[in-house]
């Protein structure tokens, strides 16, 4: 799938990306709410993870693509990992893509894709409790607050889930059509 948002285009992940997904994933702003820096070899582990969530799946994050340079600058998209609170919609981007849109614009072409292509009837957000960027993203997406989980071990955090469902995501989309 390959799919297009205001200035990002997501498509599956490629291995010309792990370059950037290291460097993102070596930043321990960006990964903060992620689990944290990681060192390359390890980055390569979680990125073959998502590779080949695809091959098993059938969907996993997308890359972000920046439509005016080319460059990788972020993952977001389904994900649903064995133990996962629900089926997840989720983002992590460089810092230098914070702010721009990428977050909201892509996570509601991944939300439409995961309720139209993969038959979901809702989606979650599992965000950490003092991550107020991410939560705003929800809110612009539409989805709301519906109380705390942990996350499956190795991770075992706690968290904040936010979601909506399929018929709640489609009845909104319905009234900003013209």
């Amino acid at each position: 799938m390959t799919g297009q948002s205001g200035s990002g285009l997501l498509r599956p992940t490629q291995p010309e990306d792990f370059d950037a997904w290291a460097e993102f994933m070596a930043d321990p702003e960006a990964t903060r709410f992620l689990g944290g820096a990681l060192l390359r070899t390890a980055a390569w582990r979680g990125f073959l993870t998502m590779a080949g969530a695809w091959t098993i799946q059938g969907f996993s994050n997308f890359s972000v693509i920046e439509k005016a340079t080319g460059r990788w600058v972020g993952r977001l998209g389904p994900w649903q990992p064995e133990g996962w609170p629900g089926t997840e919609v989720g983002w992590g981007l460089c810092r230098d893509a914070w702010g721009k849109g990428y977050a909201t614009e892509g996570g509601a072409a991944a939300i439409d894709w995961a309720f139209d292509q993969l038959g979901w009837t809702e989606v979650i957000h599992c965000i950490a409790p003092d991550n107020e960027p991410s939560k705003a993203v929800a809110r612009r997406l539409g989805s709301r607050f519906r109380g705390l989980d942990r996350l499956p071990p190795p991770i075992d955090t706690q968290v904040e889930i936010w979601g909506q469902t399929r018929e709640e995501w489609r009845s909104r989309a319905a009234g900003r059509r013209p």
